[in-house]
């Protein structure tokens, strides 16, 4: 085993023990939460150790990076997701890679995906992104639409082709009135979830959690922590 095998392998079951630890103190079963590992900034041979070592879904946030690293893993038996802000003239590309887009928070956006999912003869996954810190355009600070706007994108694009409505994603904010609550933040994505699946049943995915708050967002309910640095280390020219 190579010395970055080794690593990986250990970081991995580190991250794997705190979900399952996360999932005892909550009750639930381990299996109702995926491990999304974060690989951006990170190269292709590292998603092929991750493969190799079982990790079945991973995210990248920016197109540029994630396109070429798709290309060189298309072999490989991984759900990709992309997590970042995503501008509607990269759309084309990611949709040609990316399984699931975790970002979409406006309705041009919605538009642009199903346009080019259907171009492409794909059927891409959506998390609609959900900001806890939106201000008074309805908009976060990192992206995202307000409560206020969830039902509104749900509705688009449970009617457009080409793209899945699959539930909701969130950042643990910064600032506003859930900054430094963690666990608050997510309780409040859950109840915006079961709100959301009063109309759209099938929509049950929560995306919330990273390497910091994984155990909180367990707890809360979430069904995909999206872990980085917990797994691959601190990222270069971080730290």
């Amino acid at each position: 085993m190579t010395d970055r095998k080794a690593q990986l392998a250990a970081n991995l079951a580190k991250v794997e023990r705190r979900i399952a630890e996360a999932c005892a103190a909550a009750g639930r079963e381990r299996e109702e939460v995926t491990l999304i590992v974060v690989t951006k900034t990170y190269p292709a041979s590292d998603v092929r150790i991750l493969s190799e070592l079982g990790v079945r879904h991973v995210a990248e946030n920016k197109d540029q990076d994630a396109a070429p690293k798709a290309a060189e893993c298309s072999d490989l038996p991984l759900v990709w997701h992309f997590v970042g802000q995503l501008q509607t003239n990269k759309v084309r590309s990611v949709v040609r890679y990316a399984d699931l887009v975790q970002s979409v928070d406006r309705s041009r956006l919605v538009t642009a995906l199903s346009k080019e999912a259907v171009r492409a003869g794909r059927e891409v996954g959506c998390l609609i992104q959900v900001a806890l810190d939106a201000d008074d355009s309805g908009r976060g600070a990192r992206g995202g639409v307000g409560p206020d706007g969830i039902g509104e994108l749900a509705d688009l694009l449970a009617d457009s082709p080409g793209v899945r409505l699959d539930g909701l994603m969130t950042v643990a904010p910064l600032t506003g009135e859930y900054a430094g609550r963690r666990r608050e933040a997510f309780g409040r994505l859950m109840d915006l979830s079961t709100d959301l699946r009063r109309a759209h049943p099938a929509a049950n995915m929560v995306s919330a959690g990273m390497s910091a708050d994984l155990e909180e967002a367990v707890a809360a309910g979430a069904t995909h922590v999206r872990v980085g640095t917990a797994v691959l280390g601190v990222r270069p020219g971080l730290g």
